[in-house]
């Protein structure tokens, strides 16, 4: 089993957000944010049920995040307003693969009323510089729906490059919907 990723115990501090791992003791942070972006999430998410947003799921989900988490095949991240100290979104890095592949896919969220002031951006930044320079992966993979421009515009500013456009690549909101193909590969590999 591959060892856990050496995520810093405390978190990573930007300017304005902290980044740490999620953990069963945010359960109550994530009920609270899932009631008030749910319908926000829903145009780029899989269609959730009504129990997706239910405590007892909410914990699952933490508990098998924790479990990959130590397994080294994900890293899942809670993005919180370091002034306020309140959960604005998540990022996660999934499906990492070691050997010669040495990449992962990159997934995102931030809450309604934080979007516009390039609060992504900045943990993303900060996320992606951790995954490459401290895990050493070599290929980092996000993928968006073409009608999101705001994820199109993140990805670029970010220096991901379009790779291509899937075909009814993922089900989101009930129905298979196509993907701009992008990847950021690690500058110290170019």
């Amino acid at each position: 089993m591959p060892p856990a990723l050496p995520f810093p115990p405390e978190g990573i501090v930007t300017a304005r957000v902290v980044l740490r791992t999620a953990s069963p003791a945010d359960s109550e942070t994530l009920l609270a944010y899932y009631a008030a972006n749910s319908a926000h999430l829903k145009p780029w998410e899989p269609a959730r049920p009504p129990h997706f947003y239910e405590r007892q799921s909410i914990e699952a989900r933490l508990a098998l995040m924790t479990e990959q988490m130590a397994a080294g095949n994900a890293l899942h991240v809670l993005l919180f307003e370091r002034s306020e100290g309140e959960l604005i979104g998540d990022c996660n890095f999934t499906n990492i693969v070691r050997g010669p592949f040495q990449a992962c896919h990159l997934g995102y969220a931030l809450g309604a009323r934080f979007e516009g002031r390039g609060l992504m951006h900045e943990a993303l930044s900060a996320a992606i510089a951790f995954m490459f320079e401290t895990v050493g992966l070599h290929r980092v993979m996000a993928n968006y729906r073409p009608e999101n421009q705001r994820s199109a515009r993140l990805l670029e500013k970010l220096g991901f490059e379009r790779e291509g456009l899937a075909r009814a690549y993922l089900k989101i909101d009930g129905a298979w919907a196509d993907h701009v193909l992008t990847s950021l590969i690690n500058p110290a590999d170019r």
